[in-house]
């Protein structure tokens, strides 16, 4: 059931999507989108100003990728060695970072419909919240922070050392089971209990590539059907509609 005709909620059989033990949102697209060109600025004043050349991002796979991911592809597509680029990675995206460090006050996120609804749910059920996203971690937690979100997550997952997004979900899942085990000292239930939130096909094949399953929310770049293709273990349009689809159908089983 849905709250209108345009939400969609898409479970599969035997997932209780709010009783895994930890999450690892995505940011961009899941948990915010924003009304601003700070970031994505960030990749031509760096490149500019660390290199002196020019960046074209016309063809390269913004949504789900990572700010190193990013670069390289950039790069390529422009036929750009790697032994002219890769010596001068760190310097840029440490420019970039000050970039948007720099500009913080004029970054303009829109909190996407149900998110702190949902992150106070899986919360009150003694869930680990996490972030898992493409961003450097200085600008990730900037983001957040301008959002008003930032006290709702322990950890975060970066792409500071990873350019593939599924190595930097390996590592995020990593830190939320040692946490886990830390806290309960159950590590095979911790094992099999972080799940990936995140609003493209490649949230949900990273989440897969870690034997993670996935939330897919149709909130960013990728239509509900879209993401069905890739078989998430869970599709919403909205974290609101998946709230409020558990909520409409606990409230019947309890009238029943």
């Amino acid at each position: 059931m849905s709250t209108s005709p345009e939400a969609r909620v898409y479970l599969s059989e035997g997932f209780r999507w709010d009783e895994q033990r930890a999450y690892l949102f995505d940011i961009d697209g899941t948990l915010m989108r924003h009304r601003d060109r700070i970031h994505v600025d960030a990749f031509f004043e760096s490149v500019r100003g660390v290199m002196g050349r020019e960046l074209a991002l016309d063809g390269v796979t913004l949504a789900g990728n990572t700010d190193p991911g990013i670069l390289r592809d950039a790069f390529r597509l422009a036929s750009v060695e790697d032994s002219v680029w890769r010596p001068h990675r760190e310097d840029v995206l440490k420019a970039m970072c000050d970039h948007v460090a720099a500009r913080r006050t004029e970054l303009l996120p829109t909190v996407m419909p149900g998110v702190e609804a949902m992150l106070a749910h899986l919360e009150g059920k003694g869930a680990l919240l996490g972030v898992a996203t493409g961003n450097l971690e200085e600008i990730g937690w900037i983001k957040i922070e301008r959002a008003g979100l930032r006290s709702w997550f322990r950890f975060g997952g970066f792409c500071d050392r990873f350019e593939a997004r599924a190595d930097m979900i390996a590592h995020a899942a990593e830190q939320a089971r040692g946490i886990l085990q830390s806290t309960d000292g159950d590590w095979p239930d911790a094992a099999r209990s972080v799940c990936v939130v995140g609003d493209t096909p490649f949230d949900v094949e990273a989440a897969r590539a870690n034997g993670l399953p996935a939330i897919a929310v149709a909130t960013g770049r990728y239509s509900f059907e879209q993401l069905m293709e890739h078989r998430p273990a869970a599709c919403t349009t909205t974290l609101e509609a998946l709230l409020a689809d558990d909520t409409t159908k606990r409230a019947t089983e309890h009238a029943s």
